[in-house]
């Protein structure tokens, strides 16, 4: 007698109902993969995954309490073998950097999804890694960039909201001349031609965040 193999069981992250009525709608044309649970938050994700142990996970990097990468995180602290994929709209290299370093298996774009989800699903599944191909680009493109150290991250971060050089010095206790000694190493780091460049491209690529 032939014994029908089970269904690869998922659970889907994100917190617009109406994506996951669409990543429901996928998953339900195909005959080995199953939906089992769905979360809106990071906190309900791992909820969901202690309460389910799906075979394969969805995550959105945009979440209602944490971000995606810090539920990805917290998912393979308690399950190491966790396999995710990233189902995201975020087409920055360094969202994309982040989420494979956390952990996740798979970095697939929402525009590519209703084509390559199923695909996806099956390759994590089977142990297979896999990132989209316009985001796998940047990240070769961008590879050998010269990462923004931590402290030059705080003052891009304080300049995005707005705060001048004197500001940004006043909050992090430093001259406002080491600030602007900063500023140039960001720009030079990131190719842009001023602070406001510079925020657009560390946004553009993933480097900061709304």
């Amino acid at each position: 007698m032939e014994v029908t193999p089970k269904p690869i069981k998922v659970l889907a992250v994100d917190d617009h109902p109406l994506y996951l009525e669409g990543i429901a709608a996928v998953i339900a044309t195909a005959s080995d993969i199953q939906l089992i649970a769905t979360a809106s938050s990071g906190d309900d994700a791992l909820k969901c995954y202690r309460a389910v142990r799906p075979d394969v996970t969805l995550m959105d990097l945009r979440l209602s309490d944490i971000n995606g990468i810090e539920a990805i995180h917290a998912i393979r602290r308690e399950f190491a073998n966790a396999r995710i994929i990233v189902l995201t709209s975020h087409t920055g290299y360094r969202f994309a950097h982040r989420a494979l370093d956390a952990g996740a298996a798979a970095y697939l774009l929402k525009d590519n999804a209703h084509h390559e989800l199923l695909s996806t699903i099956r390759a994590v599944y089977e142990g297979r890694m896999t990132v989209d191909a316009t985001v796998a680009r940047e990240l070769a493109h961008h590879i050998a960039d010269s990462p923004l150290t931590e402290r030059e991250l705080e003052v891009l971060t304080l300049i995005a909201d707005g705060n001048t050089n004197r500001a940004v010095a006043e909050a992090l206790g430093i001259h406002e001349d080491t600030v602007k000694g900063h500023v140039k190493s960001i720009l030079a780091k990131l190719g842009a031609r001023d602070r406001t460049h510079a925020v657009t491209v560390a946004l553009r690529r993933g480097i900061l965040s709304l």
